[in-house]
């Protein structure tokens, strides 16, 4: 579990239950709600299709429970096999398959054993890293969506709650009734986009690019493997891909 994103949404929401506690009663309104949350729903309904936005319960789990994985262990793995193709030839790597669990690997490596050439290797390989890619985009998009729209929206609900005002300006009981739609759903709009689909945006994108990271330094290092390179050199050019200051726990 993603410590930071459970954390941080407990937070923000734990010190804002705290500031309205005194008369929480006054922030509860279902008509804000509907047009906040029917709106911002129908109109990413309209943005993507249907199974996009059923995709997205399977999609933002990502942004809690990813697992990371640990570059230096990848680059510790790929030298190992490299070693061992070097010693007894590439086909001996097909031995290693089945205690491989990474399946983004095991499909390059199985390419490589099968004797393809590296560019077929780097094409059907990298096509696989732009369609994670693409879906990955899909996710964040929809949360930036929400992000953009739930604003929108409170904004709609606010021009809703003045003009219920405004037409009983002649009896004081309906005014309050009014402003009081007018000011929470702005307020619902922007604790929706700000504490909830911005951030878990942010927290997607960051998870995409860290597993295509991975994704590519796979890809090198197989390809570094296919091209009988020295593991060592094989771990120089994977290094290439970790931070300078972590590559010493890659070694």
């Amino acid at each position: 579990m993603d410590i930071s994103t459970v954390l941080g949404l407990i937070l923000a929401s734990v010190f804002l239950f705290l500031a309205i506690a005194d008369d929480i009663n006054a922030f509860i309104d279902l008509d804000s709600v509907f047009i906040v949350v029917g709106g911002t729903l129908g109109a990413c309904l309209i943005s993507f299709s249907l199974s996009d936005v059923l995709s997205m319960f399977s999609v933002t789990k990502n942004a809690f429970f990813a697992k990371s994985r640990d570059q230096g262990q990848i680059i510790n793995s790929m030298v190992d096999l490299g070693e061992k193709a070097r010693r007894e030839g590439i086909l001996a790597l097909e031995r290693e398959m089945p205690r491989i669990d990474d399946i983004f690997l095991k499909k390059a490596l199985q390419l490589a054993v099968d004797g393809n050439e590296p560019e077929v290797i780097e094409t059907v390989m990298g096509t696989e890293i732009d369609n994670v890619d693409e879906r990955h985009k899909i996710g964040k998009s929809f949360w930036e969506t929400v992000g953009s729209m739930s604003p929108a929206w409170g904004m709609v609900g606010t021009l809703i709650g003045l003009i219920m005002m405004l037409k009983e300006l002649d009896d004081p009981s309906a005014i309050g009734v009014g402003m009081a739609v007018a000011l929470i759903t702005t307020l619902y709009g922007s604790v929706i986009a700000n504490l909830v689909a911005i951030p878990l945006s942010n927290k997607l994108d960051r998870r995409s690019k860290e597993e295509l990271l991975l994704m590519n330094m796979v890809l090198f290092g197989v390809l570094s493997i296919h091209s009988g390179d020295n593991p060592r050199v094989t771990r120089e050019k994977l290094e290439t891909f970790v931070a300078p200051k972590n590559r010493k726990a890659s070694s």
